[in-house]
């Protein structure tokens, strides 16, 4: 899960580990507890048969139920934004101006009419897209199109995964492009995780510091 450290060293990859992953830095203190424990426990002997620290039955039940959250972890879909509001390239911005009102989404995926995936829209473009066509008259949007917003040729980093990736899978995405100096736009979630299949998901890097339990 944490990958390669200078040391397998247990402390070394919980000091790794808590910073790449909410589960970790959910249970950092514990984990750590329990590695003075068992160092303790392992190498503190006063002789062959005498060990100077024993887990209590309360330590060694709070040690299995962390290993099971460790072995089932939160999926993605759990802290994505669902159901996903996405548009054809042919569709009105004045539509998408409604479900920002209604709902203040502000990411949009936009398909061609072949079903294709071909951008993602965001609240970002159309305030641009406005301030460049503001004028001392009213902006008219009645028969503005998604299209034109997506003419400039902006391209923002964005992923897909299945509907089975974990939120540790999330995590390493967004890690991932950030060691590269990119940013992660968002990662939609499908059921294949075909960038084509119809979006039944999105995360954005918000919904990640969202769902961080250590910043509870």
């Amino acid at each position: 899960m944490v990958g390669k450290t200078e040391s397998d060293a247990f402390v070394e990859l919980l000091y790794a580990g808590h910073k790449r992953y909410s589960l970790i830095r959910k249970y950092k203190s514990d984990l750590h507890q329990f590695a003075k424990l068992r160092n303790a426990i392992v190498h503190e002997k006063v002789n062959s048969d005498y060990y100077i620290a024993e887990p209590h039955i309360e330590v060694v039940e709070r040690i299995e139920e962390i290993s099971k959250e460790f072995e089932k972890p939160q999926t993605a879909l759990s802290i994505a934004t669902s159901p996903v509001f996405y548009y054809y390239e042919d569709a009105y911005l004045k539509d998408v101006l409604k479900v920002i009102n209604k709902f203040d989404f502000t990411r949009f995926p936009i398909y061609d009419k072949d079903d294709k995936y071909i951008a993602l829209l965001t609240s970002t473009e159309i305030i641009q897209w406005m301030s460049q066509h503001f004028s001392s008259e009213v902006i008219h949007f009645e028969d503005v199109r998604v299209k034109e917003l997506l003419s400039n040729g902006k391209n923002y980093f964005v992923t897909f995964v299945t509907e089975q990736a974990s939120l540790y899978d999330i995590e390493e995405l967004f890690e991932r492009y950030h060691t590269r100096g990119k940013k992660l736009q968002a990662v939609i979630i499908t059921e294949t995780g075909d960038r084509h299949g119809k979006p039944i998901g999105v995360i954005t890097p918000w919904d990640l510091l969202d769902s961080d339990p250590a910043d509870d």
